[in-house]
Protein backbone atom coordinates (compact mmCIF):
# COMPACT_ATOMS: atom_id res chain seq x y z
CA UNK A 1 0.00 0.00 0.00
CA UNK A 2 1.36 3.29 -1.11
CA UNK A 3 1.95 6.34 1.88
CA UNK A 4 -0.64 8.00 -0.04
CA UNK A 5 -3.14 5.69 0.64
CA UNK A 6 -1.93 4.98 4.22
CA UNK A 7 -2.04 8.45 4.97
CA UNK A 8 -5.87 9.38 3.39
CA UNK A 9 -7.03 6.54 5.34
CA UNK A 10 -5.36 7.74 8.55
CA UNK A 11 -7.05 11.33 7.80
CA UNK A 12 -10.37 9.06 7.11
CA UNK A 13 -10.44 7.32 10.16
CA UNK A 14 -9.69 10.71 12.14
CA UNK A 15 -12.23 12.29 10.66
CA UNK A 16 -14.77 9.37 11.61
CA UNK A 17 -12.88 9.09 15.05
CA UNK A 18 -14.15 13.25 15.73
CA UNK A 19 -17.49 12.58 14.18
CA UNK A 20 -18.08 9.81 16.41
CA UNK A 21 -17.47 12.29 19.32
CA UNK A 22 -19.48 14.82 17.88
CA UNK A 23 -22.63 12.73 17.89
CA UNK A 24 -21.61 10.97 21.01
CA UNK A 25 -22.19 14.67 22.30
CA UNK A 26 -25.28 15.00 20.97
CA UNK A 27 -26.68 11.16 22.18
CA UNK A 28 -25.45 10.74 25.35
CA UNK A 29 -24.79 14.57 26.85
CA UNK A 30 -26.57 17.31 27.95
CA UNK A 31 -23.55 19.32 26.36
CA UNK A 32 -25.22 22.78 25.30
CA UNK A 33 -26.07 23.38 21.53
CA UNK A 34 -23.84 26.02 20.88
CA UNK A 35 -20.71 23.57 22.10
CA UNK A 36 -22.18 21.09 20.01
CA UNK A 37 -22.05 23.95 16.35
CA UNK A 38 -18.40 24.73 17.64
CA UNK A 39 -17.35 21.13 17.57
CA UNK A 40 -19.21 20.86 14.07
CA UNK A 41 -17.50 23.83 12.86
CA UNK A 42 -14.18 22.14 13.62
CA UNK A 43 -14.94 18.68 11.96
CA UNK A 44 -15.90 20.59 8.69
CA UNK A 45 -12.48 22.60 9.17
CA UNK A 46 -10.50 19.83 9.26
CA UNK A 47 -13.20 18.04 6.37
CA UNK A 48 -11.87 20.90 4.40
CA UNK A 49 -8.27 21.08 5.55
CA UNK A 50 -7.98 17.22 4.63
CA UNK A 51 -9.89 16.55 2.23
CA UNK A 52 -10.66 19.34 -0.15
CA UNK A 53 -12.30 19.06 -2.89
CA UNK A 54 -15.24 16.92 -0.86
CA UNK A 55 -17.33 19.45 1.18
CA UNK A 56 -20.56 18.39 -0.26
CA UNK A 57 -20.26 14.79 0.48
CA UNK A 58 -19.09 16.26 4.15
CA UNK A 59 -22.25 17.81 4.18
CA UNK A 60 -24.49 15.80 3.07
CA UNK A 61 -23.35 12.48 5.46
CA UNK A 62 -22.06 14.70 8.37
CA UNK A 63 -24.26 17.63 8.56
CA UNK A 64 -27.13 15.57 7.80
CA UNK A 65 -26.73 12.75 10.69
CA UNK A 66 -26.08 15.50 13.37
CA UNK A 67 -29.18 17.69 12.32
CA UNK A 68 -31.26 14.02 12.27
CA UNK A 69 -29.89 13.02 16.03
CA UNK A 70 -30.46 16.55 17.47
CA UNK A 71 -33.95 16.13 16.43
CA UNK A 72 -34.10 12.50 17.64
CA UNK A 73 -32.71 13.05 20.76
CA UNK A 74 -32.60 16.51 21.72
CA UNK A 75 -36.20 17.32 20.17
CA UNK A 76 -37.98 16.91 24.09
CA UNK A 77 -34.59 19.99 25.68
CA UNK A 78 -37.04 22.37 23.67
CA UNK A 79 -32.86 23.79 22.72
CA UNK A 80 -32.91 24.39 18.70
CA UNK A 81 -29.45 23.21 17.38
CA UNK A 82 -28.49 26.49 15.28
CA UNK A 83 -26.86 26.76 12.13
CA UNK A 84 -23.47 26.48 11.26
Amino acid sequence: MSDNATDEERRYRELQRRADRVSSLIVASDFPAIDVVIEIRKLREFAEENFPGRVALFERIYESRFKRLWEQFRSDSGEALPEW
